[in-house]
């Protein structure tokens, strides 16, 4: 097997526009969404979007995939610079407000009959998860008796009520006020 040649920057500019549009189009418009939609939204041609992504199934792979680095991402930076009597707080609130775009891709997915894996990204979303749940108890400012497994369920919850139910934006916000409020020391 040869070794792939890197991507020039162009290209790798035009991936991410496709995988930032179709995030926001799968996001609005659901299973109806189309990759002529995505390629409009992204600035390209629709040849564009099948050389990066063949298939529908291929480009929410792929979102899904940036989605899951992302709000790994979000945590290691929470971790290295902020401050941990409140990166656990921001950390929880960023979860519930990304997980609109989340549930759409991860619905679309398994409405084509794709398993969604956890794979190694989960299990590193959880060891970060952890991370900021034990910083901000060292600090102070979450219960001791909080578990991770707790929280991890408290967030589920939020997240799929918001996501099931179609919470609006205030009822989000208050309700996640309350869940966290339950967790504060």
């Amino acid at each position: 097997m040869t070794p792939s040649k890197p991507m020039r920057a162009d290209a790798r500019r035009n991936r991410a526009r496709i995988l930032a549009a179709a995030g926001e189009v799968f996001a609005e418009r659901g299973a109806s969404a189309s990759t002529e939609e995505v390629a409009a939204r992204a600035g390209v041609a629709i040849g564009t979007v099948f050389r990066h992504f063949p298939t529908k199934h291929d480009l929410l792979a792929a979102i899904m995939k940036e989605l899951r680095q992302r709000l790994i991402d979000k945590a290691e930076t929470l971790i290295a610079g902020g401050d941990p009597a409140t990166a656990f707080f921001d950390y929880f609130t960023y979860l519930v407000e990304s997980s609109a775009e989340i549930g759409t891709v991860v619905t679309l997915l398994a409405e084509e009959g794709t398993p969604i894996e956890p794979g190694d990204q989960i299990m590193a979303f959880a060891q970060t998860f952890g991370a900021l749940l034990e910083a901000a108890q060292e600090a102070g400012t979450v219960r001791p008796d909080a578990r991770l497994d707790e929280v991890m369920a408290l967030l589920t919850a939020t997240t799929h009520g918001a996501l099931a139910a179609s919470w609006t934006e205030d009822l989000r916000h208050r309700t996640l006020a309350l869940v966290l409020d339950a967790l504060r020391r």
